[in-house]
């Protein structure tokens, strides 16, 4: 009973910072003509109240979509007109067509930050996200519950998610709840519950495409495991099945014409918008100091280049996981690929380290020193989003409290060795076949000096 009481205390503390977080400043306050992502969870209200589901994604003299146009897919678009529905029981101006654009008073704060949309977000954290967080947490092996319990913490108090879902205006604990769902049902053999519930994943954000592979490669090497002439065979056509009927479900609105499934696709992958968007530590944001790529190269050439340098440097895990299918692979796995989609990948966003940074949590444990500097490195590198939102104080503040409640739940500065860390093979291998690579760390840490200098 004790350990329960100090696992509702964890989950109240999670709760009280996301409420605390969420009473500051956020994206696009008071600035007009585009205000920002606060205006754009409005306007998705509004157009999926007042306008048929054929013309959610298309462009009209009602729809502009230059305008904070919907461009998630079909699962927050239904979200946004739940919402909506609230919006209008409380005030219809709110989501009046053309007239609340850019709507901004005290009452519509308070709805968007308690009543409206806001709150959905903190009753799916609980439905969704928390709940997942603990469950993963309890099935943890070889850890104590008051270890367990303090992973719980750490989880619900890294403070990049907390930043970006509670003070920008973003709702990213919901595809990430699914997703760790999905995590927990494929590697305790619920493949078709965790299929599903990764399917919802993507089908809120398009974005959970950076964990699909590792998904697809862990079921599959189980299939193979299985043998494809036997139980393989079966689980294979029943995993399709579940995936195929899923994304069914969620999509059937826009499969009535091949035009509106191609428009909604065109929405989600804009490829007009270019290789990288705003500040984002990548690779290509980092080569643009030297060498500007999207002045120089052809869009295509830019798309083609970024496919291929992150299909080479995801496959080697990809392919070992398909042949040697576990859990721990498949966490490590889910780290690799998010992280080579974010260095790599084409139109990259700032806040597309969230996730990286969600498998890093399922790791905490394992690697905690790493984890822990990675996470907060992962939040620091949103400091330009953050500083525009005047966000700076709730930074500091949440970035104090995770590394402190991990310093002290995994004593991080106690394994640091190479054996530790799960990096001696590494080096080894750096040390043997590229003995002059100790320019490297002058060459990063070159790179970061200039981007720093640029930021300022």
């Amino acid at each position: 009973m004790e350990k329960w009481h100090l696992m509702t205390t964890v989950v109240l503390i999670g709760l009280t910072v996301r409420w605390t977080v969420s009473l500051n400043s956020y994206s696009g306050a008071g600035k007009p003509p585009m205000f920002g992502d606060y205006e754009a969870q409005r306007h998705w209200q509004e157009i999926t109240f007042n306008l048929p589901i054929k013309q959610w994604y298309f462009n009209s003299s009602d729809n502009n979509l230059l305008y904070w146009g919907l461009d998630y897919p079909p699962l927050t678009a239904y979200h946004s007109l739940l919402c909506a529905y609230v919006a209008k029981f409380i005030n219809p101006d709110w989501i009046a067509l053309h007239t609340s654009r850019g709507y901004e008073s005290q009452a519509h704060k308070l709805f968007m930050r308690t009543t409206g949309k806001r709150t959905i977000v903190l009753v799916a954290d609980l439905l969704i996200y928390i709940p997942a967080v603990v469950v993963y947490c309890y099935c943890l092996k070889d850890m104590s519950t008051k270890k367990k319990i303090a992973n719980v913490l750490c989880i619900l108090l890294y403070p990049g998610l907390i930043l970006i879902d509670y003070g920008h205006f973003q709702y990213n604990s919901v595809s990430l709840g699914f997703a760790l769902w999905g995590v927990l049902g494929v590697s305790y053999d619920w493949d078709l519950l965790g299929s599903l519930a990764f399917c919802l994943a993507i089908n809120y954000k398009q974005m959970e495409l950076y964990h699909s592979l590792p998904f697809f490669c862990f079921l599959l090497g189980k299939c193979f495991k299985k043998g494809l002439t036997g139980k393989g065979l079966v689980l294979l056509i029943k995993l399709a099945c579940t995936v195929v009927a899923s994304f069914i479900f969620c999509w059937l609105p826009f499969f009535t014409e091949s035009e509106q499934t191609l428009q909604v696709l065109r929405r989600l992958f804009p490829v007009d918008r270019g290789l990288f968007e705003d500040k984002v530590a990548n690779i290509w944001c980092s080569l643009s100091v030297f060498l500007k790529i999207k002045d120089i190269l052809p869009r295509h050439i830019q798309i083609i280049i970024s496919f291929c340098f992150t299909f080479l440097s995801l496959l080697p895990t990809c392919i070992k996981l398909i042949l040697q299918p576990s859990p721990k692979a498949f966490r490590f796995t889910l780290v690799t690929c998010a992280l080579s989609f974010f260095l790599f990948s084409f139109h990259v966003h700032e806040k597309s380290i969230l996730l990286v940074s969600f498998p890093v949590c399922l790791v905490l444990s394992e690697i905690p020193f790493m984890s822990t500097w990675f996470l907060l490195v992962s939040t620091f590198s949103m400091l330009p989003l953050l500083l525009k939102d005047e966000l700076l104080m709730p930074s500091v503040v949440t970035m104090m409290a995770f590394f402190i409640a991990c310093a002290t739940s995994f004593s991080i500065f106690e394994k640091t060795s190479e054996e530790e860390l799960q990096l001696k093979s590494f080096s080894i291998s750096v040390r043997r076949y590229l003995p002059y690579f100790t320019f490297l760390p002058r060459i990063i840490q070159h790179l970061v000096s200039c981007s720093v200098f640029k930021e300022w």
